[in-house]
């Protein structure tokens, strides 16, 4: 793999020098380049590189930013655990797609997702295959043939078709990559959280088999899982990118989960200079702050709500408070910065998909009209996508093989069975 990756780099450097070249072949993940996508795409890509015998060079592109893989550090874990070094990746601010696309010289395959933002409406004509897990959003045609089938991780189907047509260049780091992409999608393989599907465990199982040092399932998930939520090291813009919503409507709001205690996070010295600054550059007039840490197995809330404006900041704190679809039950707490409202959340279990409702019914109230989305129509913040997560309300995990010690489990099944969509 890391061969093919320098290769890959080299292809790059050279496009620049020479627009006469031969065509590329780009494989492509999501925008929210969460594990499964970054997988997949490397996984696809190599698989290409190994079976097409084309004159074009076969890339692996992550679909985000160079310097938003900080934010992805279950995927930067992963990378460490295989020995993948994280500067032979490609990203896509490193290749003008358009320009490839503009010159002739583009061909596409879309894994983990069917269908291409608004932002890259114009790359359309190059897509010639697509292998996707969710639901099928794509007119047909028999110019893109279309691997499509909901099972639980994308890594599934691709490890399906290289077990089938080139089970050859499957070594050991590949297998991780691909075992790692299955297991967490699928929430450890456990039947009670609804993700993973028959096909998922038969891939798993002919991975464990043909490969009997893979990690162990459960600890996989488990320092996988644990990752994903590690802020250790990010700042306090990165803190705020990591887990990202925005709603937009008569005042742009973002809404960050942060995976700390608001207390602690508001102890960072110039954070309300920081929160401005950032406000400022993103064209956000408020930012809403949901903190989640755990007493054990049981989640903590803490909101705050922070804007340059003290009518902004109070009529959404007073929405907030006063709201019973679901009351969130928000009791105020000191709070060492005058432009942060800050409320202990005594419903714990309103997570960010409950608030994101209220938030958008505040701007349509205030508005006396609709309000959409960040996603949606108009001009979009500069900001990354949130991951896709796999851990669903209610999943208790098995344990896999070999299991992990039973308080362990269930401290991981509640911890993150009742965080939902954070």
């Amino acid at each position: 793999m890391e061969e093919f990756l320098r290769s890959c780099g080299r292809s790059v450097k050279d496009l620049d020098l020479d627009r006469a070249g031969p065509p590329y072949h780009v494989v492509l993940g999501n925008e929210a380049c969460d594990l499964d996508s970054m997988v997949s795409a490397l996984a696809v890509a190599y698989f290409l590189s190994k079976t097409t015998h084309q004159n074009l060079a076969v890339l692996p592109v992550l679909n985000i930013r160079h310097q938003d893989l900080v934010l992805r550090s279950d995927n930067l874990h992963l990378l460490d655990q295989t020995g993948l070094d994280q500067n032979l990746l490609l990203f896509r601010d490193q290749l003008d797609l358009q320009d490839l696309q503009d010159t002739g010289r583009l061909t596409l395959t879309l894994v983990d997702h069917n269908v291409l933002p608004r932002a890259d409406s114009g790359l359309e004509g190059a897509v010639v295959e697509v292998i996707d897990h969710h639901v099928l959003e794509r007119e047909p045609s028999p110019s893109c043939p279309v691997t499509m089938e909901t099972v639980g991780s994308c890594a599934t189907l691709v490890t399906e078709r290289i077990l089938r047509e080139a089970p050859g260049i499957l070594d050991q780091q590949l297998a991780h990559l691909l075992y790692a992409a299955v297991v967490v999608d699928c929430v450890n393989m456990a039947p009670a959280a609804g993700k993973v599907t028959p096909k998922d465990s038969q891939v798993a199982a002919a991975l464990e088999t043909r490969f009997p040092s893979l990690p162990p399932r459960g600890a996989l998930f488990t320092t996988l899982s644990n990752a994903k939520f590690d802020v250790s090291g990010l700042n306090v813009e990165q803190m705020l990118l990591k887990d990202m919503k925005v709603v937009t409507g008569s005042l742009n709001v973002a809404i960050s989960v942060l995976y700390i205690t608001l207390e602690e996070f508001l102890k960072g010295a110039g954070l309300e200079a920081e929160l401005s600054s950032f406000c400022q550059r993103s064209g956000f007039d408020l930012l809403v702050l949901m903190t989640i840490s755990f007493s054990g197995s049981e989640p903590n809330r803490d909101l705050g709500v922070f804007s340059t404006s003290t009518s902004y900041r109070e009529q959404v704190s007073r929405y907030l408070e006063q709201t019973r679809s679901p009351a969130l039950d928000l009791r105020p707490i000191s709070s060492p910065h005058s432009l942060i409202t800050a409320f202990h959340q005594g419903n714990a279990l309103a997570s960010r998909k409950k608030l994101l409702p209220l938030v958008k019914d505040f701007l349509s109230e205030r508005a006396g009209g609709a309000c959409c989305p960040g996603d949606g129509e108009g001009e979009e913040p500069d900001v990354p996508p949130t991951p896709m997560n796999s851990l669903v309300d209610g999943c208790p995990l098995d344990g896999g093989l070999p299991r992990i010690s039973s308080r362990d489990l269930q401290d991981l099944q509640d911890r993150f069975g009742r965080m939902g969509d954070a």
